[in-house]
């Protein structure tokens, strides 16, 4: 048996709100819309994971889900000009990503990682 992908549902009664927050936000692109559920993806591959946790490293919470950026810090600056929320300021942890954690509409937990070059 082998595990194709892994889809992160998000549960709204804002589809657009949120669909919004994560296509402005990550450049991500519909890829399905149903109304009642919109997919968005980036067109990259990237290995299935489940992370498993206890916290989420430095005293912060678990995030609901973490997304992996190639440029961090252009992210951040995106997310403070859209006005989000910064919930875990921009921070180069000791296990060697570089993240920030903020809040989606629907109330997730984001942890925003790069790891460096």
């Amino acid at each position: 048996m082998v595990v194709k992908r892994i889809v992160s549902n998000i549960a709204t009664p804002s589809v657009d709100a949120v669909r919004a927050f994560y296509a402005d936000l990550f450049d991500l692109s519909v890829v399905m819309d149903h109304g009642w559920i919109v997919t968005l993806a980036s067109g990259e591959t990237a290995q299935t994971q489940i992370s498993i946790a206890s916290e989420g490293g430095s005293g912060t919470p678990v995030p609901d889900m973490s997304i992996e950026v190639d440029d961090v810090d252009s992210v951040y600056a995106r997310a403070k000009d859209l006005g989000h929320t910064i919930v875990y300021d921009l921070t180069d942890e000791p296990w060697g990503v570089r993240r920030f954690y903020l809040r989606d509409p629907a109330g997730k937990l984001i942890n925003v990682l790069a790891h460096p070059r």
